[in-house]
């Protein structure tokens, strides 16, 4: 047996001895969770929703890096990328991929930032996938990014059009 089978072999048997051993992917996919502000959004939609089809649900952040910052979740309630079916990876990262071209011409920026906390700094234990506009000299640098609300609803609205608009012409593509 190679080195790395064996020693792949005794980590798998050092966690399973131990009573605190979780597994890290969940077997059971929980619907809707009503303590989930993301659930919530499922349910109910805000304004801010940009896009939505029978896998996922996309809408503005509300505290944004910028406008356009969006989020996509999935709609049945997964914590983190491990709870992800198969049968949703696909679906799920179309979409992030769509989402960022979409971002790119609805807002005008020159490219996009993709990210996904898992577990860690992750503030609603809720899968989701930040889809965030860039222009060179916009000030992110690492990951200490200031963050804002939008200005007023008509910037909510605009944006949100802007993005519906972009979304119609990508998908016609």
């Amino acid at each position: 047996m190679e080195k790395a089978a064996v020693l792949c072999a005794g980590l798998d048997a050092v966690f399973l001895q131990h009573d605190c051993f979780e597994p890290l992917m969940s077997t059971q996919i929980r619907t809707f969770d009503e303590d989930c502000a993301f659930c919530k959004v499922v349910s109910d939609d805000d304004g801010f929703r940009v896009f939505e089809d029978e896998h996922t649900i996309a809408f503005l952040d509300h505290r944004p890096l910028f406008p356009g910052h969006c989020l996509l979740i999935p709609k049945a309630h997964l914590e983190t990328i491990n709870d992800l079916p198969d049968s949703l990876l696909t679906p799920l990262f179309a979409n992030v991929r769509m989402l960022s071209a979409a971002v790119e011409l609805g807002v005008r920026a020159e490219g996009t930032f993709i990210a996904a906390n898992n577990r860690v700094s992750q503030s609603v234990p809720h899968f989701h996938v930040h889809i965030v506009p860039r222009t060179k000299g916009d000030g992110l640098k690492g990951f200490f990014w200031p963050r804002r609300k939008y200005k007023s609803d008509e910037e909510v609205s605009a944006t949100v059009n802007a993005l519906k608009a972009a979304i119609a012409q990508i998908q016609q593509a």
